[in-house]
């Protein structure tokens, strides 16, 4: 993730803080269904809609609340499937050796995730709640080796991503939810088996 050029699509919270993290190496440019949403000092980072196929974007990290089938550059971004990324990537390929403890489920994943947080907190170990929760997982400073992270992931993060693996994935529960982004409850389950699929032998699922 060096001399890259970087779209970023959906400039919230979690866009915010891609473009933080990615500035200082790469070429990053924002695009927004709401001009509205980005702030002024970074109105000269954005693009416009016109000049999207002009530039052979490296990657395009994509906001998890987008659906690719129903936003502004749906086309677009279809003929560019292959280079949708997420937050969730970008922090596995920029720190591959950190243990993580991933969390998804249709219900208990917030209170999973922060009983496990205030268990290794109470333990004196250094760890961090991230994730769908509500902190978005770039924002984190002073990343050591012994860092723990816990993190609360959404079907529709873990469906865009393709690098995030996590050493210790844990599944809580599967009903049907979010069809209307999803389509099938079949799609929703495979969203959220991909952080099983994406393990290797030294890893461990929990389900």
């Amino acid at each position: 993730l060096k001399n890259r050029k970087i779209l970023i699509y959906g400039f919230g919270k979690s866009g915010f803080a891609c473009f933080n993290f990615l500035k200082k190496n790469n070429i990053c440019t924002i695009f927004d269904d709401n001009k509205k949403n980005i702030p002024h000092k970074f109105k000269k980072k954005l693009i416009n809609i016109r000049k999207l196929s002009s530039i052979n974007f490296d990657f395009i990290v994509l906001s998890p609340g987008i659906d690719i089938k129903k936003c502004k550059i749906s086309s677009y971004l279809k003929k560019n499937r292959s280079k949708i990324i997420t937050e969730l990537d970008i922090f596995a390929i920029s720190y591959p050796n950190i243990n993580k403890i991933t969390i998804t489920g249709t219900n208990g994943k917030s209170t999973t995730s922060k009983l496990l947080y205030e268990v290794l907190k109470k333990n004196k170990k250094d760890v961090r709640l991230t994730g769908n929760i509500g902190y978005p997982i770039l924002m984190e400073k002073k990343i050591k080796k012994n860092t723990i992270f816990v993190i609360e992931a959404s079907s529709y993060q873990l469906d865009y991503s393709k690098y995030f693996r996590s050493k210790y994935s844990i599944i809580l529960n599967l009903n049907p939810d979010h069809l209307e982004r999803h389509g099938t409850f079949k799609n929703y389950v495979e969203a959220k088996f991909k952080i099983v699929k994406s393990q290797n032998k030294k890893d461990y699922t929990f389900i």
